[in-house]
């Protein structure tokens, strides 16, 4: 696996873009602090741009670097939570500017898949994560259902065998509306 690791490490320090193994679907991915990379992934989707994407990170020790404050209630819930779940932070930065919201909070998931953990922290930055489909077509569940469309556009593709995710299907999504409160906007 540290091979495979080095390599995507690599590739994603030139800014390219990587299919990949999550703990939830198969996602495009690029370094989430390289704008150009970031516009890649939305080439590869048809996304429109403004359209923002989360991020994952291998620790929640990393998250100040990323989001100014964080609300008191996080970390709680980051704790208390047993499955993937990705948090709109307020006030995110340090960030590509594509990822950030227009209403400027961040979506970031603390990742629990082995491959992407030895992979952020190697790197050393976040990594964008969405869904490896085009815009407006089901989230592929399996490497399988992904179609060649993305395969082929993607700079390179890590096999199979690092997918560990055992919950196809995305994360829930919630987001904090002040120290304490917070809503579920995908379950």
């Amino acid at each position: 696996m540290e091979a495979e690791i080095e390599k995507c490490v690599e590739l994603l320090l030139q800014g390219k873009v990587i299919l990949y193994p999550t703990d939830t679907i198969w996602g495009l991915g690029c370094d989430a602090t390289n704008e150009e990379a970031v516009k890649k992934v939305f080439e590869i989707k048809h996304r429109i741009e403004g359209k923002s994407m989360l991020v994952l990170l291998d620790k929640s020790d990393r998250l100040p670097m990323y989001v100014k404050r964080i609300p008191l209630i996080a970390w709680d819930l980051i704790n208390e939570t047993s499955r993937p779940t990705t948090f709109i932070y307020p006030q995110g930065y340090n960030i590509a500017p594509s990822v950030i919201s227009s209403d400027g909070t961040l979506a970031i998931r603390i990742v629990d898949n082995n491959f992407c953990k030895k992979l952020i922290g190697k790197l050393n930055r976040p990594i964008v994560s969405t869904s490896a489909n085009i815009s407006g077509t089901p989230a592929p569940q399996l490497f399988s259902d992904i179609s060649q469309e993305v395969i082929d556009k993607v700079d390179y593709v890590v096999p199979e065998k690092y997918a560990d995710s055992t919950d196809y299907k995305p994360s829930r999504l919630i987001k904090f509306i002040d120290d304490y409160n917070f809503v579920v906007v995908r379950e």
